[in-house]
């Protein structure tokens, strides 16, 4: 079951220049920041009411989010869902023929495990599903 929904990520070349931009200009207080070695980029993230905005920047020049930022330019890059039971969620996507970029639970930002489905799955946005590992 999915419970709501938690944050937007941004794809940006540079962290703090976007900050300079949400924080500064917008006034947005940064509520957490995390390198994320898994994924090989540096995030900041905004509370806005129930939901977040998450920056996300990469740490290498071959990482998923560098490939993206590379052919796209800093945009929005994924919705992120936070759901009750991810194990079962896989087993249900994967019987109905959906395309998950993993169907193994990677270590994500805030103490998060996560998949994420193909926006030729999703038409056309990547979606992140995702539970906290204390739930």
């Amino acid at each position: 079951m999915i419970k709501n929904i938690d944050h937007i990520a941004i794809a940006v070349s540079d962290l703090e220049e976007a900050l300079s931009f949400w924080r500064d200009t917008l006034g947005l207080k940064v509520t957490h920041r995390e390198k994320v070695l898994s994924q090989q980029v540096d995030t900041a993230f905004f509370e806005i009411g129930a939901s977040k905005i998450e920056l996300v920047e990469p740490t290498t020049e071959d990482s998923g989010i560098a490939r993206f930022v590379q052919n796209k330019g800093p945009s929005m890059h994924h919705i992120a869902l936070e759901v009750e039971d991810l194990s079962s969620m896989i087993l249900e996507l994967k019987s109905k023929g959906l395309h998950l970029l993993n169907d193994v639970p990677i270590d994500a930002a805030a103490g998060k495990r996560a998949i994420f489905i193909h926006p030729n799955s999703t038409g056309g946005v990547l979606l992140e599903l995702y539970e906290s590992v204390d739930s």
